[in-house]
């Protein structure tokens, strides 16, 4: 999987979830599983695009003692996703500890998924850091330390906002994985989220992959919104 464009499957129902895919008429196309699909639907949903053929994204952000977080992506590492993410903000030895049991669940012969780490969310505002999570540093600051955290326990890259990708590469290099949420067409309602994007200039600052939700799945037309962004995210990769 190489500059994924993943579609976050935000759905309340299995029905919908399924007429939303067959508007995309066969085409295999990168998902985000988050949590509110993967509690509704469990494994199921998993072995159910992996045979359409899907890449994924499992968004559980794991955050719990170190014991269990290994035991958790041991468990995980057998769906044979793509991608795993955890929060950095769980300490190095639970990132440690992520990373060593997605390593020993996944079969020999098989890529172990890559494991990255959620560094702030999308919705995190300086106020929010400040007043609510009680960090007086700089958004910026907070996110680069997670992100040079993560890569210091062993983990492939982070979720991070878009903006912040040119400070995490110079930080953790230039092939460390930046996967950002938060990307919205121009004329597009930004929601709950305060650091966002289109696709075009989440490419222009370095990200290795966005992630698109609501932009899509609530559009008329799924699939010609779907394919309007991503034409503008492998416009700006083939320039």
């Amino acid at each position: 999987m190489r500059h994924p464009f993943f579609i976050a499957l935000d759905f309340d129902s299995r029905k919908k979830r399924r007429l939303f895919l067959e508007s995309f008429t066969g085409e295999k196309i990168d998902i985000k599983v988050g949590m509110e699909l993967f509690y509704r639907e469990g494994l199921s949903v998993i072995e159910e695009l992996k045979t359409a053929g899907h890449g994924i994204f499992l968004d559980l952000k794991l955050h719990d003692i170190p014991n269990t977080v290994k035991r958790t992506m041991r468990a995980l590492a057998e769906l044979e996703v793509d991608i795993i993410n955890v929060h950095a903000a769980g300490g190095q030895a639970m990132l440690e500890a992520a990373v060593e049991g997605l390593s020993a669940g996944t079969r020999p012969g098989i890529a172990r998924p890559h494991a990255i780490a959620v560094t702030q969310l999308t919705s995190t505002s300086q106020t929010v850091l400040e007043e609510e999570l009680l960090i007086k540093r700089p958004l910026e600051e907070v996110v680069v330390d997670y992100a040079s955290l993560a890569k210091r326990s062993g983990l492939d890259g982070v979720v991070c906002a878009a903006g912040e990708v040119p400070v995490i590469h110079k930080a953790c290099g230039p092939d460390f994985l930046t996967v950002t949420p938060g990307i919205r067409r121009k004329e597009d309602d930004t929601g709950d989220q305060h650091r966002v994007v289109t696709p075009g200039r989440a490419r222009e600052l370095g990200s290795w992959g966005i992630v698109v939700g609501r932009s899509v799945t609530n559009a008329d037309d799924p699939f010609g919104v779907y394919k309007e962004m991503n034409d503008e995210w492998e416009g700006v990769l083939s320039r």
